[in-house]
């Protein structure tokens, strides 16, 4: 039987990075650290980077992206060093594609082209291959004409003889722009699913906090070890992709919804975002925004920024957020934590892998989602020992008095666990914020 499989080693593919530096925006250390990043895509999609280029110019080329001169400067250089793929650090118009295909002579991608190759490998459920395949559609929809050159259809017949007929361009085109309109119908499916996940989590009261933050800054980990959900973390940009919610129960016994989400990227495409809104409305509609920050990274500034351009973007820059500084395991200097706490007094520091301050944490999530929660007064009788229980295990109880016939608590319950004791609820506490402190006697 071994006989009859046919096993072949794939060679790896060989990448070679182009980046262009504006002259009036000259910034060597971002461009530098651009390709760098530009270089964990490339590992992250399975390919190797074998070197890279960059050029200062006044201004983007309409028709080579860089200058002519140097495309083929670097165009010699791969063909002396078999590159298989060369990837641009910013988006390529479709002539721009097609014109350096001809000067290098191999495939040419763009970083969104990138990207989306990246989402294609990660997706795992329906609607993450849908959000894909609709990205991919609308970004090679312009770019047809890179594939086809040949193959028209005859001219029509009789009273038809004025030109050619449809071309095989035109006919992909069409079938593209169809499947286009097919999958938003089917994403569009998926959002009213969403609306009825979402009302339903309304109904019983749960609050969601939705974890933010740039691509491997450390969500899925501080997920795991929140909430054991179990969700690949690998120290690769984008290794997880489909949204993961899982409940979190807080110090003071609220449940949560807390929900992993899809990571940030400088120079994310816009089709992405769109593409993705479906699955970005788990954030909009989110309570509560843990904004996760790599403390270690060089650039962690920058990465925030990128971030907040997002949730700017899709209207989810005014949800309260706890800015969460991960990673601190890895810091060299102290001194450096204290310059961001500075600029962001009420963040908390964090190593979701080690599990330091994640206490502060919970404790700061539990402040934040207070409000959703009432004070109330409770007198439960002594042979309900059930219902006590119960009380102390769904509510944080902040005042009890014991009395011949009752025990009477002073307790924070979400609405839908007050449903539960209905019964023996003695007299609202007020706000909420503890102004009623007393127990009234048992009379």
């Amino acid at each position: 039987m071994k006989g009859l499989i046919e096993t072949q080693q794939r060679r790896i593919e060989r990448v070679f990075l182009v980046a262009a530096e504006l002259k009036h925006r000259a910034n060597g250390w971002e461009t530098r650290d651009s390709l760098e990043e530009l270089a964990q895509l490339v590992t992250t999609a399975g390919g190797q980077v074998v070197g890279d280029g960059v050029q200062r110019v006044e201004a983007i080329h309409p028709a080579t992206f860089i200058g002519r001169g140097k495309a083929e400067e670097f165009a010699a250089w791969c063909r002396q060093n078999q590159v298989d793929t060369v990837v641009f650090d910013d988006e390529l118009s479709p002539a721009q594609s097609r014109n350096l295909e001809k000067v290098f002579q191999c495939k040419v991608l763009d970083r969104t082209a990138l990207i989306l190759d990246i989402f294609a490998q990660r997706a795992r459920t329906r609607e993450g291959k849908l959000q894909v395949e609709l990205a991919q559609l609308q970004h090679l929809l312009p770019r047809l004409t890179r594939f086809w050159g040949h193959l028209s259809r005859q001219r029509g017949g009789i009273g038809m003889r004025g030109g050619e007929g449809e071309s095989q361009l035109e006919v992909d085109r069409r079938k593209v722009q169809d499947r286009i309109a097919r999958i938003q119908r089917e994403l569009e499916e998926v959002r009213r699913q969403r609306a009825i996940q979402r009302a339903a989590r309304q109904r019983h009261q749960f609050p969601l906090a939705s974890i933010v933050g740039y691509t491997n800054a450390g969500k899925s980990t501080l997920l795991n070890t929140l909430t054991g959900a179990g969700v690949l973390a690998e120290d690769k940009l984008f290794a997880t992709l489909d949204p993961t919610t899982r409940r979190l129960r807080l110090p003071t016994r609220q449940e949560v919804l807390l929900s992993d989400t899809v990571g940030f990227i400088r120079k994310l495409p816009h089709q992405l975002v769109e593409a993705f809104k479906a699955t970005l409305e788990e954030v909009t509609e989110a309570d509560l925004l843990l904004h996760v920050v790599d403390i270690s990274h060089p650039l962690a500034e920058e990465q925030m920024a990128a971030v907040e351009g997002v949730l700017k973007e899709i209207g989810a820059d005014d949800k309260p957020t706890i800015i969460v500084f991960n990673k601190v395991d890895r810091l060299p200097r102290q001194e450096v934590a204290a310059r961001f706490y500075e600029r962001h007094p009420q963040a908390v520091a964090i190593s979701a892998l080690t599990g330091q301050g994640l206490q502060n944490l919970l404790e700061e999530i539990a402040r934040q989602l207070r409000p959703c929660r009432q004070c109330v007064r409770v007198a439960i009788p002594h042979e309900r020992a059930d219902l006590i229980a119960r009380l102390h295990a769904v509510g944080q109880v902040v005042e009890r008095r014991y009395y011949p016939r009752t025990a009477r608590f002073r307790v924070h319950l979400s609405p839908q666990h007050q449903q539960e004791f209905a019964a023996y609820l003695v007299e609202d506490a007020g706000s909420g914020n503890g102004e009623k402190t007393g127990l009234p006697a048992e009379p």
